[in-house]
């Protein structure tokens, strides 16, 4: 992991935190009980219990250290607060047309929030790369695996001030 932020929304860092406390607090402690009553039942090398609840505790740990590193680099950027909503910058939901007049509607998210099927795309990818700074009307050349492919920035819209995302 580099030493740049990790540039998320209010709602990608509460997700992140809900997920590190239902894991902390609530499904380790349960694994923990679980597995010291299977070692208490005697042979632990034939005890399913045992050995599955030990291979799921050591899974649950290394998602919650990726969790807490993941929160500990998070710099929260609250989209609303946008002063210049004339560009695109993070948290930017930007309408996009290609050559053929097909739009495509993008979000720049941080990358523990990024869902390319529900058009939430990392900042840091190819596409946001390319169109941040950009405004309404600028075309912009995005390389995809595809090929490289001509976006015209037809619509550029922030959450308001206030409202959840």
């Amino acid at each position: 992991m580099d030493d740049r932020p990790n540039y998320i929304t209010p709602d990608g860092y509460r997700r992140l935190r809900e997920e590190y406390e239902a894991l902390f607090g609530v499904e380790r402690p349960k694994l923990v009980e679980t597995i010291s009553w299977a070692a208490g039942n005697g042979d632990r090398s034939e005890n399913g219990d045992y050995i599955y609840g030990r291979k799921r505790l050591r899974e649950i740990d290394r998602r919650i250290g990726w969790l807490s590193k993941r929160m500990a680099k998070a710099a929260v950027v609250d989209p609303a607060s946008q002063p210049d909503r004339n560009r695109v910058f993070f948290g930017a939901t930007v309408t996009l047309a290609d050559d053929n007049d097909e739009e495509r509607i993008v979000t720049l998210v941080g990358e523990d929030e990024a869902d390319a099927g529900s058009g939430r795309v990392s900042w840091s990818s190819p596409i946001a790369r390319a169109i941040r700074g950009a405004a309404v009307g600028d075309v912009r050349r995005v390389r995809l695996p595809s090929g490289e492919k001509d976006y015209e920035i037809v619509a550029i819209g922030y959450p308001e001030p206030g409202r959840l995302q």
